[in-house]
């Protein structure tokens, strides 16, 4: 069973970037039909995704956010990473990374198979 950990600060100050890793254990982020998500829940809303990395490096982002968001990976530390610019209080959430089964052509996830244990973030100055 794959299993994911989100690291990374849990407050950070408006306009800063947010930096958040999701490490992959028994499972490899360049395994086929491989797709890896970040989603969050701001606090009293819905699931909200922001984007996926497949696992041959290609990125499909929410519209909403992609002005400000950027998915990487490391594959020599089955890694990949999520960077949130110009934050600000609306962005204070609890952050998932999540791995898929299977994306539709135009890249949004069908279903969520396995997921981290979410980590708190909270803008604040």
């Amino acid at each position: 069973q794959v299993q994911l950990q989100e690291s990374g600060p849990g407050l950070v100050k408006p306009s800063q970037t947010l930096s958040l890793t999701c490490t992959v254990s028994v499972g490899s982020i360049t395994s086929n039909n491989a797709y890896w998500n970040w989603i969050r829940q701001p606090p009293g809303k819905g699931l909200e995704w922001m984007g996926v990395i497949t696992n041959s490096g290609g990125v499909y982002y929410n519209p909403s956010l992609k002005s400000r968001t950027s998915i990487s990976r490391k594959t020599s530390k089955n890694q990949f990473t999520l960077e949130l610019s110009s934050m600000t209080t609306e962005d204070t959430a609890i952050y998932y990374c999540v791995a898929s089964g299977e994306l539709t052509t135009s890249g949004w996830p069908t279903r969520y198979d396995y997921w981290g244990q979410g980590t708190q973030v909270t803008v604040s100055s």
